[in-house]
């Protein structure tokens, strides 16, 4: 996903794509995604969970390698549509074994797998921009050969995801965790919460380099905001799980949404370089154990409640910075930007309500 998203300019000008005609191909790339979630989400019964894990990573990296060779927006707008919907059902897979995975260790390790994503973009985003004179064709091609071989190297691993040990009626620790034992109206709080959350990784994500370059920053220190924001994300994902286990997830994810509000309000109210890279960092470094939380306790009701946390969650990802930019035409940006760190605090107020009796 990193390396799709930063060499879009490329894939841009190979199609001779206006920009107009490139909006509507990431559209199409983020209805997939929200076809896949949902597909994923009535697919994902553990037996299929193997299937679905190989099959949809081998599936985006094709996705991948098909983007490169386009040449017309026609193609660029199936193939990002597949693409997004391959996403999609991965994500759901990946998030649904992961809560197998947790259930079985009986602690907390959520945390440590979502750093693996934020790891991945870093990673994604650093090769990018070191083959940024290779054609954007070769880099696609070769990421996607990576990731089909890793997926088919990790075949065997998979499939004990659909084993029996796994399966509640084996594991002490989660049995009880039916789906019934999830209510629709806290179903929908994980998922308002998830899309709070998202859209302050999508205002970092478009908006922070942009803060940055309004303060006098150079375009290299401006693009250092998201990069310590997404540093801080992963780190603490790292340590979130050890976090979890000993203060428990409401308590962890209400302290950390309180550090990502004040972090960036007051990044935002400082003026100057310093404070703003701070106030970032902070609130990636806040925010970094909200997601995993709140997949983790949509668990109990089964890869469908995790779809829907997940769906709701994308919507506030993808209107997010778009509402921000609506928002900094009619007042300052870092008086638009106030709205993530609104939306933390208010993730501060309603966390304990939605974790109560979450298992991690």
């Amino acid at each position: 996903m990193a390396v799709f998203s930063a060499r879009m300019p490329a894939v841009q000008n190979t199609a001779e794509v206006s920009t107009g005609g490139l909006a509507l191909v990431l559209l199409a790339a983020a209805l997939g995604m929200v076809a896949g979630l949902q597909a994923g989400g009535r697919l994902a019964h553990p037996a299929r969970l193997p299937t679905l894990l190989t099959g949809g990573a081998i599936a985006l990296a094709a996705c991948l390698a098909v983007i490169g060779v386009c040449r017309s927006l026609e193609s660029l707008l199936a193939a990002a549509f597949v693409f997004g919907v391959a996403h999609g059902v991965l994500d759901v897979a990946a998030n649904a074994a992961a809560v197998r995975c947790q259930d079985a260790h009986s602690r907390p390790i959520m945390g440590r797998l979502h750093a693996s994503y934020s790891l991945g973009a870093l990673t994604g985003a650093a090769l990018a921009a070191a083959t940024a004179h290779t054609a954007h064709t070769v880099l696609f091609t070769g990421v996607a050969v990576c990731a089909a071989v890793a997926a088919g190297a990790t075949t065997a691993v998979t499939r004990t995801l659909a084993g029996p040990g796994l399966d509640p009626v084996h594991n002490p620790a989660a049995q009880g965790m039916g789906e019934h034992e999830l209510s629709r109206p806290r179903l929908w709080l994980l998922g308002v919460l998830a899309a709070a959350t998202l859209l302050g990784e999508g205002a970092a994500a478009d908006w922070a380099s942009v803060h940055l370059h309004g303060l006098g920053a150079t375009a290299a220190t401006s693009a250092a905001a998201y990069a310590a924001y997404s540093a801080a994300m992963a780190a603490g994902r790292l340590a979130g799980d050890r976090l979890t286990s000993r203060f428990g997830a409401p308590a962890v994810v209400r302290t950390g949404a309180v550090l990502a509000a004040l972090g960036l309000a007051t990044g935002l109210a400082g003026s100057t370089i310093a404070f703003a890279l701070l106030g970032w960092t902070a609130f990636g470094l806040g925010l970094s154990v909200t997601i995993p939380s709140l997949i983790t306790a949509a668990g109990p009701g089964g890869p469908r409640a995790v779809a829907t946390v997940a769906v709701t969650g994308y919507v506030g990802l993808l209107a997010g910075p778009a509402l921000i930019g609506a928002l900094a035409t009619l007042t300052p940006l870092p008086n638009a930007l106030l709205l993530p760190a609104l939306l933390a605090a208010a993730v501060a107020a309603l966390a304990p309500k939605a974790l109560e009796n979450s298992t991690s």
